[in-house]
């Protein structure tokens, strides 16, 4: 008996640990990831501003080829959105919109996640020349998580795990630049 209390009492502690833990964690996050790719800035901006340049090197996007996809205005300005619909609990349903492009420096976009979860994210891609033949692009992920999703960040790491995606996103958008 003994034996059973101090499992279940641990298993309070774990609990209330993830509880207070992602009450105190910041409702605001960050994920960031850059890459140098061997290519002059304003070549690489002109492939990472046309979101259907995506299906050859976003991680996400490579993992279902037979999700669903929807095009709305001139991709590669303000205003074009990328619908997606997969089966695939890992790529879900949402859509992507490009909010505003600072020619040859930053597209920002927003992403509205409609499945496996609801949730809104802020993503951009920073590019910036290191020389006439290289050039660092950063992509960030920004946005705002509510109680519950706290939990879900701790518990799946999705810091590491989604700075990992990214990181192997932008090492394929290279692979694609370069070669």
């Amino acid at each position: 008996m003994n034996i059973v209390l101090i499992i279940l009492l641990v298993i309070a502690i774990i609990i209330a640990f993830l509880l207070v833990a992602a009450l105190l964690s910041s409702e605001e996050y960050s994920i960031s990831q850059e890459i140098t790719i061997n290519k002059p800035k304003q070549q690489v901006f002109e492939y990472v501003r046309i979101l259907k340049n995506s299906d050859n090197f976003n991680k996400w996007v490579m993992m279902d080829p037979a999700m669903k996809k929807t095009y709305n205005g001139t991709d590669g300005t303000a205003g074009f959105v990328y619908q997606w619909d997969s089966e695939n609990k890992q790529v879900g349903k949402g859509e992507q919109e490009i909010i505003s492009i600072k020619e040859g420096e930053r597209i920002d976009y927003e992403l509205h996640f409609m499945k496996p979860f609801e949730g809104k994210a802020n993503a951009w891609s920073n590019l910036s020349s290191i020389a006439d033949d290289q050039t660092k692009v950063q992509w960030v992920f920004s946005g705002l998580r509510n109680y519950p999703m706290r939990i879900m960040h701790i518990i799946l790491n999705l810091k590491k795990a989604l700075g990992k995606d990214l990181q192997t996103s932008l090492v394929s958008l290279k692979s694609v630049l370069e070669n």
